[in-house]
């Protein structure tokens, strides 16, 4: 099948070209790209701002009233919808005569319409998605009776062409429905356009009882859609207005008047969907029979998004033209970004950047490929690099995009390799959307995604390139340190310091040298004891999102029985400089009647659900809230045992069923190697507040030869602080500088802690503390590395 000829009804070919006037409208209309670049357009891409202008003269000169009523500014907003809707169809070259659009919220939520259509079709409906759709495709097959993914192209073909599998479609008249995207969100391949087309012309009956549901969301964004031939076109295609325009936030689903009576079934109704409806002695209504969107908007339309939504049509037009034009622009610069990412190289050959790239699709023909560039990065020693990272690397040089499992977990699972159940176990091990668990069992578990769009420029391509290479080019072998598994003696380390986080994600308080500590199963006393959590979804706050949160400096006041809390920036005049908090679990044993407990609430921490104690003085909530800028409050875990566990991909030495060194790939700095599988039982250490483990402890020799390793690298670049790695406790070796063995802790499977005494040349203890921690010896067990440390 020649796929060119078939595409070319709903898609164009076209060549990519630079648009040099995107130069000077970034300057112009987009001033929030000042010193920024953005390469998220598949979430979104962004609003001029002579659409901001223009929609808001708009509704300041005009009276819109609810069009649901008859009164002249009702009535102007009934009109105004109309055109909009008229106009939204002829952007995609749909006649109205064969299609009507349908006003919703977003892609998903036209996705969600259809389904609820199928789902009250007696005796259901079968369903088939393709291996690349989002999330919000794949949860269609919970209501379908029989569902299948299709893991390839050549399935589909296959199916379409050939006898119906066994099992997959019935002969008794049942509906069934075949969804895919048009573009993949997770690396911008451009599935086939024709699919919609070659079912309702196939010569078995049973195809022709198939449905199409096409997700455009990913391809408008950056490229035309033509559903001028009715005939070709998917019987319903969904998208998302602000991924084309930026804003409003709203979205459509276009409908082939030819198959609109597949949606006939829906029960629900609600506002203008329903005609008549009698609620007390009998049940009985009459549904609207007007138009196919007059049947299924329920409720009152966003009408002011609608009428908004024409300025951005205009808007659009003015700025770029066509959306052609944004097309060959697009397709431009991702040619060029895709080729000099492929062309960085480490200092041994190696390449930096692993790009997920379909072997059917070029970056040369925007029929099989947008404008999005998917990969992972590697070091020199062919080690993944941290997603998270990157990410936090390049939010310091003002670059964003997306990393993660971006809603695509087929195409994640498929370029990642992850089969199911290794997705299960990454879960187990606490994987979670948004979280930093991103090389589980030697895999990375997500992606990043660079994603251009019409505003883009060679100045955002050169400098991730640029980002890349002054991160993570080697320009010299990652050296190999020695680690000897057999040692188990260091005979002079010495502890630094010893701190402690009373509040998560906040400053640090260092143990006085003079003080012994309490040493307690989940840690060290008062460690993480506290923690700050939105108010509206009781959520723990971290530093990620919160980067303030370090300027935040909690302090124990031991004699006074207080934790004094400041905030080193700048606060309102009314705001207090400084929050007092007693220690004692039971705050009645004080006279302050500002700080008292409302009882017991949910939080939820690292995806755990805890049970804290919440603050209701009006005041904490008040500093803490001016302090972040967000509406935020302090809780306490109760006291007793915890409920939390240190995580279970933590592997715990004592089952190590090989020695460290077995790994066939050499260990660098700071990069641990890939622990062997779990065993079915592992040891869960309790924890407060912390991610992972009871107590974090760095070395102050890694540090030292990492700081020298960035010197070498970055000239200009400054030493790094123990304080970023936010440790517990920080070991330093005695002596020369030229006489520490950096990343020994490599190895370690315990860690003993003697009393403190005189250093004695004859008998050197192992490890001598300072006075900080105790009087006794303490034995810790060493669970994993840190993923923090992982660079």
């Amino acid at each position: 099948m020649n796929r060119s000829r078939v595409i070319g009804t709903l898609g164009r070919a076209l060549k990519p070209c630079y648009n040099e006037d995107v130069d000077r409208l970034r300057h112009e209309q987009y001033p929030m790209l000042n010193d920024r670049v953005y390469l998220d357009h598949a979430g979104t891409t962004l609003y001029p701002k002579l659409l901001i202008e223009q929609s808001s003269r708009d509704l300041m000169q005009n009276l819109f009233g609810n069009p649901h009523s008859g009164s002249p500014s009702s009535q102007l907003s009934t009109r105004r919808i109309e055109d909009v809707r008229l106009r939204a169809l002829r952007f995609f070259h749909a006649d109205p005569e064969d299609f009507d659009l349908v006003f919703v919220a977003s892609a998903t939520a036209g996705i969600k319409l259809v389904m609820d259509g199928f789902k009250d079709y007696p005796g259901g409906f079968w369903y088939g998605y393709h291996r690349d759709a989002h999330t919000s495709l794949i949860g269609v097959r919970e209501n379908a009776t029989e569902h299948r993914c299709f893991g390839n192209d050549e399935e589909v073909d296959d199916w379409i062409q050939a006898q119906p599998f066994a099992g997959s479609l019935s002969h008794n008249g049942r509906l069934a429905l075949f969804a895919y995207p048009a573009q993949s969100n997770l690396n911008g391949r451009r599935l086939p356009l024709y699919w919609p087309g070659l079912l309702r012309s196939s010569w078995d009956s049973c195809h022709r009882k198939v449905y199409s549901l096409l997700d455009a969301a990913a391809l408008v964004s950056t490229s035309p859609l033509d559903l001028s031939d009715a005939s070709q076109a998917p019987d319903f295609t969904v998208f998302s207005f602000y991924k084309v325009f930026g804003y409003p936030d709203l979205g459509a689903l276009i409908v082939r008047r030819d198959s609109s009576h597949t949606l006939s079934r829906r029960k629900y109704f609600g506002g203008g969907t329903v005609e008549m409806v009698t609620c007390m002695s009998e049940n009985w209504h009459i549904k609207k029979q007007g138009s196919l969107h007059e049947q299924l908007e329920d409720g009152t339309l966003p009408f002011h998004s609608i009428i908004t939504l024409g300025s951005a049509f205009d808007v659009h037009e003015k700025l770029f033209r066509s959306h052609d034009r944004i097309s060959s622009h697009t397709s431009f610069l991702a040619s060029r970004l895709y080729r000099d990412l492929s062309s960085l190289r480490h200092v041994n050959g190696l390449p930096v950047c692993t790009i997920y790239k379909d072997p059917s699709s070029s970056y040369e023909d925007s029929l099989t490929q947008g404008p999005i560039i998917a990969l992972n990065l590697r070091n020199s020693n062919g080690r993944w690099i941290s997603n998270a990272e990157v990410e936090k690397l390049a939010a310091i040089k003002n670059i964003q995009f997306r990393t993660g499992g971006l809603c695509n977990p087929g195409g994640v699972a498929s370029f990642l390799h992850l089969a199911p159940w290794e997705m299960k176990r990454n879960f187990s091990a606490g994987q979670r959307c948004g979280n930093e668990d991103d090389i589980l069992g030697g895999k990375p578990t997500g992606i990043i995604r660079l994603s251009l769009g019409a505003m883009s420029n060679m100045q955002d391509v050169a400098a991730f390139v640029q980002f890349v290479e002054e991160f993570f080019v080697d320009r010299q072998r990652c050296p190999e340190p020695t680690v000897n598994v057999s040692s188990s003696v260091i005979r002079n380390l010495y502890v630094e310091s010893l701190n402690i986080y009373p509040i998560k994600s906040c400053g640090a308080w260092q143990v006085p040298s003079s003080l012994d500590w309490d040493l307690r199963p989940e840690g060290l006393a008062w460690d993480r004891e506290w923690c700050l959590v939105h108010q509206g979804t009781q959520a723990a706050l971290s530093q990620k999102r919160v980067p303030r949160m370090a300027l935040i400096h909690p302090s124990l006041d031991l004699e006074g029985g207080v934790l004094r809390v400041r905030y080193a920036g700048q606060l309102p005049s009314l705001v207090p400089d400084e929050i007092v908090v007693p220690l004692s679990d039971d705050p009645s044993f004080f006279q302050d009647p500002t700080v008292q407990f409302s009882g017991m609430c949910s939080s939820r921490v690292c995806g755990d659900f805890v049970s804290a104690y919440a603050y209701t003085s009006s005041q904490t909530a008040a500093f803490f809230t001016a302090a972040l800028s967000t509406p935020c409050t302090l809780v306490r875990l109760p006291p007793g045992p915890s409920s939390r566990r240190s995580k279970l991909h933590l592997q715990h030495p004592r089952h190590r069923t090989q020695p460290v060194t077995s790994s066939p790939e050499p260990p660098i700095p700071g990069a641990f190697p890939t622990p062997p599988p779990s065993p079915p039982t592992l040891d869960e250490t309790p924890i407060l507040l912390s991610n992972e483990s009871p107590i974090l402890t760095i070395s102050r020799s890694s540090l030292n030869h990492l700081n020298q390793t960035i010197t070498q690298r970055s000239p200009h670049a400054g030493p790094i602080p123990a304080s970023v790695f936010r440790a517990n406790i920080i070991l330093a070796q005695s002596g020369p500088e030229s006489d520490e063995i950096p990343y020994d802790e490599d190895s370690w499977t315990a860690l003993r802690i003697l009393p403190n005494k005189p250093l004695d040349s004859e008998n050197p203890t192992p490890l001598t503390p300072t006075p900080a921690l105790s009087a006794h010896t303490i034995e810790l067990d060493v669970l994993a590395p840190c993923r923090r440390c992982q660079m």
